[in-house]
């Protein structure tokens, strides 16, 4: 399928209603159709994999044919500057977090991204680096606890922004690292004890979450 008739069919299925109820869970409804998300991976499969496909769907600025770009892009070919670029254009978290999951943690990138991007001052783009932290944690099988632990500080540091969007990743991410394995699960136990340390009731927020999650699965 072409980058035209992908489009073409997105538009035949929006459904303005859609729209109404995604805004309700926070996502954007700037050049948003309400297309749900089976069609659009129907799509991706139709599409097959194509970079510069994806690269045409992303420029349209449409919101599902953001998301289908981040499914049939091939990450082996995605760049930093890519990634960069994209990131900027986040204006939702849904398509922010699709890119990551779909795509960005399968790039040579994706660690290096994820620490650049954690102390950006974008919501969004914050967003994505601990979005893609919690993606690696469940997808980067080969990498060691030490990896991980890494990003422990980066974690830390990020716990006091107050953004909803952020706070919420950041949460996210810990508790996905400390669910990897009995030993990140105690380095992510401890790092969440030190964040109730600190005077921020975001900080508060995100310790309190993962050490509900974390300690019950001891």
């Amino acid at each position: 399928m072409t980058a035209p008739e992908i489009l073409a069919a997105l538009r035949a299925q929006a459904d303005p209603k859609n729209v109404a109820g995604m805004a309700r869970y926070g996502i954007s409804t700037a050049g948003t159709l309400g297309v749900s998300m089976p069609v659009i991976r129907r799509l991706a499969r139709q599409a097959g994999r194509s970079h510069s496909l994806a690269a045409e769907l992303w420029a349209s600025g449409i919101h599902e044919a953001r998301i289908l770009a981040t499914i049939v892009d091939e990450p082996a070919r995605v760049t930093r500057r890519q990634m960069n670029q994209w990131a900027r254009d986040f204006d939702s978290w849904d398509v922010c977090d699709q890119a990551c999951q779909n795509l960005f943690r399968y790039t040579p990138f994706a660690w290096a991204m994820a620490a650049e991007w954690a102390g950006a001052k974008r919501e969004f783009v914050r967003r994505a680096a601990f979005s893609l932290m919690a993606g690696l944690a469940v997808k980067a099988k080969g990498a060691p606890d030490e990896d991980f632990e890494a990003l422990l500080p980066l974690i830390a540091a990020a716990a006091t922004d107050p953004r909803n969007m952020v706070k919420k990743a950041v949460n996210w991410a810990l508790r996905a690292i400390g669910k990897r394995n009995p030993h990140l699960r105690r380095a992510a136990i401890a790092a969440a004890e030190n964040i109730r340390a600190i005077d921020s009731p975001a900080a508060r927020w995100i310790s309190s979450d993962a050490l509900r999650e974390l300690r019950a699965a001891k």
